[in-house]
């Protein structure tokens, strides 16, 4: 075996419907459950961790509290004293803690890693929520008469394939329905159980929160956390009895400028060698995982992506390479992208659909593709799943990472 192989042991997800806040729970309580649940399902006591990684991007921001690389020591006795740190790169925080934890244990350093995103946003009401979100974009520039910033933002990007493709606003109301619809199947997704109107086009019921958005378009308000146990080939071989459910294949990681406006113009004038695509960074994140497993598109068997809001998807659905750039429509029309389709995104509902505890959500996309190449993502498996990617962004895409994820041999 490759001595740099990563190995998902298992993984938790807590209920992305529960209010934390309601029931009077804070990170301290939030940490013990990802954790704790997460040892107990890959099966590894907490003394046998060597390394801790932490994804979170809004802990001082919605609560007050920092330096949440020691949270998990101060509520499980077994990590006291374990290596650990927190990582925030906006809603990539999780991703993050992720590649973090893989360079570890590819160094050689550790052989055992635990990776937590947690996050607590139901602290605060919405206006300040929006606002306190707001920080992950450039200061104070992009948030001068703005009330909420994220949907502005992406509208604005929803606009950008409008001038130089063209762009149906029935789309991005199917992406929100496809993954609104797929939540349901999914006994973890924040909006399992919501009331959605059928007609997503009806203002009345589906109102614009900003440009082109409208409400179902939108993320959600999110507490969560969840955690993955990640292993080398040293530690597989060190303990056979126990069988890892999937490897971390390849990886991409790219980052620019905070602010929206200059990444369009680079694209625009013909930037990072003339590409056609929206946002290149992008595209090279996902080609930079890709090539690292050895692999194109058709080798996968569908993708989590970073569904923040409806626009974000249709940029992700043409820079996986699904599409030509600007034809993300077409996949959305044919029903590429949905459970059953030919390539399904999001089939856990994704962020629109699933929930989105911002710091958490690179880890859960990373669990869930997991559970898509392990067979056991339930109501929601893709049939035949063998490998399976990610693409978190934080920001206005900022921060990008993707992973390829693949089935652990028999």
């Amino acid at each position: 075996m490759d001595a740099t192989d990563v190995w998902v042991l298992g993984g938790h997800q807590t209920d992305f419907a529960r209010h934390l806040t309601r029931e009077g729970l804070g990170f301290r309580d939030l940490t013990r459950e990802v954790a704790l649940g997460t040892l107990e399902a890959a099966g590894v006591p907490a003394e046998a961790v060597e390394v801790v990684h932490v994804g979170n991007a809004f802990g001082e921001a919605f609560t007050g509290q920092g330096h949440l690389g020691a949270m998990p020591a101060t509520v499980v006795d077994g990590l006291w004293g374990k290596p650990a740190s927190r990582h925030e790169g906006a809603c990539a925080s999780g991703s993050l803690a992720v590649l973090a934890a893989v360079a570890d244990l590819r160094s050689g350093a550790y052989d055992c890693a635990l990776v937590l995103g947690v996050e607590l946003e139901k602290t605060v009401p919405s206006a300040e929520g929006a606002r306190l979100l707001g920080g992950a974009a450039l200061l104070p520039d992009e948030l001068d008469g703005v009330t909420f910033p994220w949907p502005e933002q992406f509208s604005r990007v929803a606009d950008e394939y409008d001038a130089r493709y063209g762009l149906d606003d029935a789309h991005l109301r199917r992406i929100a329905q496809v993954n609104l619809e797929a939540a349901r199947r999914n006994p973890r997704a924040q909006t399992r159980g919501w009331s959605v109107p059928d007609d997503l086009a009806d203002e009345a019921t589906n109102p614009v929160v900003s440009g082109r958005l409208r409400r179902f378009d939108c993320s959600q308000v999110t507490d969560g956390g969840a955690g993955v146990v990640l292993v080398t080939d040293a530690w597989r071989r060190a303990h056979p009895e126990i069988r890892p459910l999937a490897r971390i294949e390849g990886w991409g990681h790219r980052v620019v400028g905070l602010p929206l406006e200059p990444k369009l113009a680079r694209s625009r004038a013909g930037g990072e060698g003339g590409s056609p695509y929206v946002m290149p960074h992008v595209r090279r994140a996902v080609t930079d995982a890709l090539g690292r497993a050895g692999t194109d598109l058709e080798g996968l068997a569908g993708y989590e992506v970073h569904d923040c809001f409806a626009p974000s998807e249709y940029l992700a659905i043409d820079h996986l390479g699904l599409t030509g750039p600007g034809e993300s429509w077409k996949a959305v029309e044919n029903g590429d992208i949905e459970l059953g389709g030919s390539f399904p995104i999001n089939p856990s509902g994704g962020l629109i659909g699933g929930g989105h505890p911002v710091g958490a959500t690179g880890v859960r996309m990373l669990l869930d593709a997991t559970r898509q190449v392990s067979g056991t993502a339930d109501d929601y498996q893709v049939e035949g799943a063998q490998r399976f990617g990610t693409l978190n962004i934080g920001g206005s895409t900022a921060t990008t990472v993707s992973l390829v994820v693949g089935a652990a041999p028999a």
